[in-house]
């Protein structure tokens, strides 16, 4: 184990930690991202076609706030949190919301559906929670979280996206809402938290392991510096509206 984790440097868990504080920032970028994915995967669902959900789950940011809420509960930080936290509970509502509404616009376009019977393979798969989820998901986390500290292999970062599909899930609660189908709801619900668990809790285990906890002081530099930048974004969004409606 010594090995696997001997040529981890400061400076690589310095560059992590601000990168995964920047990914997780509840900035407009963010969530302009998880609006797209969630629209492509929900397209995806109700053609049933898996290539698309795949797309989604490549260009969605929200791995992001699950791995820095589990950075949070293993450096004891309740600023980082509840930052985390309530950029997830913002992306769910997003992703929902944005999904019963394409629902009820592009139902009666999805090819697959057959009479009443809306439950195509896709959908169906990301509405049957089990243990195998949850072992895929710590699996995951475990790999997502070593590949963000390690720089040499950043590039398994898409793979391990993909594996937690996170972003289906949302989408598929949002297929329920417009067709009020409560075990589909129910189901797709039950498979986020599964997924997301398991994901807080194999990060939490590697960042242990890396002994990220031992940069707490960065980390709170890093938050800091990350809601100064947002702030100044929102003042300076302000001022131009204000400047625009004058002239």
């Amino acid at each position: 184990m010594y090995l696997l984790f001997d040529n981890i440097t400061d400076k690589d868990k310095v560059v992590a930690i601000d990168e995964l504080i920047k990914d997780s920032t509840p900035r407009p970028s963010f969530f302009f991202l998880m609006s797209l994915s969630i629209l492509m995967a929900t397209c995806g669902l109700l053609i049933n076609n898996s290539a698309v959900i795949i797309g989604s789950m490549l260009i969605a940011p929200i791995l992001s706030p699950v791995l820095s809420l589990a950075l949070g509960i293993v450096i004891a930080d309740g600023k980082l949190i509840s930052r985390s936290f309530y950029t997830l509970l913002k992306s769910m509502g997003y992703a929902i919301g944005l999904s019963t509404v394409v629902t009820l616009m592009l139902w009666k376009f999805a090819h697959f559906n057959v009479g009443d019977s809306f439950l195509n393979p896709e959908i169906m798969s990301r509405t049957e929670a089990s243990v195998i989820y949850l072992f895929i998901a710590i699996i995951a986390g475990l790999a997502t979280a070593f590949a963000r500290v390690k720089p040499d292999l950043n590039e398994t970062l898409p793979g391990t996206a993909i594996a937690v599909a996170l972003v289906p899930p949302l989408a598929t609660i949002g297929i329920g809402v417009a067709r009020f189908d409560i075990d589909v709801i129910s189901g797709a619900l039950s498979m986020f938290v599964l997924n997301t668990i398991g994901i807080v809790l194999a990060a939490m285990v590697m960042f242990s392991l890396m002994n990220l906890y031992t940069k707490r002081k960065k980390v709170e530099h890093s938050v800091e510096q990350a809601d100064a930048e947002l702030e100044k974004q929102k003042k300076d969004s302000d001022k131009k509206k204000k400047s625009n409606s004058l002239s």
